[in-house]
């Protein structure tokens, strides 16, 4: 029989016991992990500034291990800090793996977002470094077998033309100017319709012809910005202020100004070059963005075309991450090799035995200094003149570290969709990196974990 009415549902106890499920499981598994190692959350305290507040005024503040298991949380599940902020108020288990206590408020986004960017990427780093040891006394990874590859990581930006590049200028710099003019009465000509319009103008030119008309009238504007806004710097400079606040502020939009400014006179350069002059400009002097402008261009096998960082990764027979370097520019894989070689003789103490890697690495140079190094198999999965004999023992060992080479495309595969790693969503070169080994941090963590739980 139906009920017009839904009965009352019994009230959850105050204090549930643990959940039942493999996740679960597995925050405790790395929960106990990061336990084991105390010193990974001195590395995280080392990070956080000191003797600027009164520690017994105010509302109690994140500590450095809430802050880690914050930070590994949001990159493990892809939370925005507003998500990641909603479960922590929610969700029982994560407010315990976070070291929340029954009555302890869950923190705002702003909180988040603040603790968490203060965590450098030199330290997660150093963190990955005494999760691999811990891997090498569980038996889990012994660092005697890697396969190295490289992928990119996008950075959080729009398609770059010269025409929206322009227009973001404008845009960019009479919103400062025009909170100058609101704060202290400065003026200037505003030519944000007349730039917007242009910029649309050069997107819909059905030739040549009317698109370089509307690019010469863009950059005529941009240029007058440009010398307003030089103009604004220096009288900001005679403005008087009586407030700490205000002057404050005036700095900051001066700041900000001249920074905007130096690259809207590069992004100026670059469109008169290409334009005007008809050149081809390198891909090392383009700017993409102006306001992420750390971004490199980076060229997939003469077919794609992707704006970030490209990234060298190392990793091992359990899957784990050995080593991660974010590199500058579109270096050729041909020049990676031997640092990322070196650089696993520091991590593990000792070269590795084998090591697989793509065909776009090989070349003879390459094979005769892994082979000095110590490294006894070198496997490139094309060997380009190169004989098998030469590379590897036989035939068979060939076949095997190919087939073993093939398994990082699945891991990065699995990094990006799992973990964040296809785009930073963070601002600046240093946050970029933070973010990078944040992911790479994360996914080694419940890796080890369920390692350690099939183990057990």
């Amino acid at each position: 029989m139906r009920h017009k009415i839904q009965q009352q549902l019994t009230l959850p106890p105050d204090h549930p016991g643990p959940v039942e499920h493999q996740h679960a499981r597995e925050l405790a598994a790395i929960s106990d992990l990061l336990d084991a190692h105390p010193e990974i959350v001195d590395l995280v305290f080392a990070d956080f500034p000191k003797g600027r507040k009164n520690p017994r005024t105010g509302r109690p503040g994140l500590t450095a291990d809430q802050v880690l298991r914050a930070l590994v949380l949001k990159q493990m599940h892809g939370f925005s800090y507003e998500e990641l902020a909603f479960h922590l108020a929610d969700s029982m288990t994560f407010r315990t793996f976070c070291r929340l206590g029954q009555c302890q408020p869950a923190p705002k986004r702003s909180t988040l977002q603040v603790n968490v960017k203060r965590v450098r990427a030199c330290t997660l780093e150093k963190i990955n470094r005494l999760l691999l040891h811990h891997a090498r006394a569980a038996g889990v990874e012994r660092g005697r077998k890697v396969r190295i590859d490289c992928t990119v990581i996008e950075s959080n930006i729009h398609e770059p033309t010269d025409g929206q590049l322009l227009w973001d200028v404008v845009r960019v710099l009479s919103r400062l100017m025009n909170e100058a003019k609101e704060r202290h009465g400065l003026r200037f000509r505003n030519r944000t319709r007349m730039s917007k319009r242009r910029a649309l103008r050069i997107l819909h030119a059905k030739n040549q012809k009317l698109r370089k008309k509307a690019y010469l009238e863009l950059l005529d504007a941009t240029n007058d910005v440009l010398a307003a806004a030089r103009r604004i710097v220096a009288e900001m400079r005679h403005v008087k202020v009586h407030d700490i606040m205000e002057a404050a502020r005036v700095e900051t939009i001066c700041f900000q100004l001249k920074h905007f400014i130096g690259l809207g006179e590069r992004v100026e350069d670059q469109t008169h070059r290409r334009i005007v002059f008809e050149e081809k400009v390198p891909a090392n002097e383009k700017i993409v963005s102006i306001f992420q402008e750390h971004t490199d261009i980076i060229v997939k096998d003469r077919r794609e075309v992707l704006y970030g960082h490209k990234l060298c990764l190392a990793t091992g027979a359990s899957g784990l991450v050995l080593d991660a370097v974010v590199l500058d520019g579109n270096p050729a894989d041909s020049t990676l090799p031997i640092d990322m070689i070196d650089r696993q003789a520091s991590i593990q103490g000792r070269p590795p035995r084998q090591a697989a890697l793509d065909g776009g690495f090989c070349s003879k140079a390459n094979l005769r200094s892994l082979q000095e190094r110590g490294v006894e198999d070198v496997c490139f999965s094309k060997g380009r003149g190169l004989d098998i004999t030469d590379m590897v023992r036989s035939r068979w060992v060939y076949r095997r570290l190919r087939n073993f080479r093939a398994g990082v495309e699945a891991g990065i595969s699995y990094f990006k969709r799992c973990f964040g790693l296809d785009r930073c969503t963070w601002s600046g070169l240093a946050s970029f990196q933070a973010y990078t080994w944040a992911s790479i941090v994360s996914a080694n963590l419940l890796m080890l974990a369920r390692h350690l739980l099939d183990s057990s």
